[in-house]
């Protein structure tokens, strides 16, 4: 089951192996990799997983914290409709250039915005529930963007759901998957587990290709890089995205 590593202490598996471990089919690994549902960084035309990632995630699917994709009948379902970015997002959430140049730092001024936004009402207590996720299992999945999210939702510290960006363009060290740097640090703070999946799905769908990366790096202040995510999310299947307030 142990194969090579990459610099970190625990193994990597190829989708072979890893469907072996959770139990399932082959193709099943690769459709739930492709949608963003499992942690894992294609190197090369292989995809590669992190074994104590894996064991988090099944965690967190046993805890409720993340929605249970090996349930046969949600794999075969029809997408949920996911609500648009401006129902939580707008340009002031944007931080154009972060000046935080490690992860805690990184974290604190994503959570100051926030705080300042007035979206939470304790930037202490989302400082340490963003980091306490980090240290259960970094966001960082690698192609330089980072979702960052609390273990757990607390509605009464969310005065209502949000989305916060940072951007680095030189981009910081978040113990990403595929050891690189992390340019684009996109926090949620949702009021109900509900939503993590559909906010996380559609952020994955808008980020498959480094294409979408370089061209938020690219966009020069942060109304920008608003309409870039904005015609981003509107080349995705209109009929999974809705409007509304989450």
């Amino acid at each position: 089951m142990l194969v090579e590593k990459a610099g970190h202490d625990d193994p990597l598996m190829t989708i072979k192996q890893l469907a072996a471990y959770l139990n399932i089919n082959e193709r099943t690994v690769l459709k739930l990799v492709s949608e963003g549902a499992l942690p894992g960084v294609k190197v090369g035309n292989q995809w590669r997983f992190r074994k104590a990632m894996i064991d988090t995630w099944l965690d967190d699917q046993m805890l409720g914290v993340t929605p249970r994709y090996l349930d046969a009948a949600k794999l075969n379902g029809s997408p949920k409709p996911m609500l648009e970015l401006a129902s939580c997002f707008q340009p002031e959430h944007i931080i154009p250039e972060l000046s935080a140049k490690t992860k805690t730092t990184v974290v604190e001024e994503l959570a100051t915005k926030a705080h300042e936004l007035g979206l939470i009402r304790d930037k202490t207590w989302f400082v340490g529930a963003l980091i306490e996720r980090e240290n259960v299992m970094p966001s960082a999945m690698g192609y330089g963007i980072a979702f960052l999210h609390t273990l757990r939702r607390h509605p009464e510290q969310v005065t209502r759901p949000f989305m916060v960006l940072g951007r680095s363009c030189a981009g910081v060290d978040f113990d990403a998957l595929d050891g690189n740097p992390t340019h684009l640090f996109f926090v949620l703070g949702l009021k109900f587990e509900e939503l993590q999946l559909p906010w996380l799905h559609k952020l994955s769908q808008m980020f498959a290709r480094p294409a979408e990366v370089q061209a938020v790096l690219a966009a020069p202040d942060a109304n920008a890089i608003f309409q870039v995510l904005s015609e981003t999310e509107r080349k995705l299947d209109p009929s999974t995205v809705v409007k509304g307030s989450a």
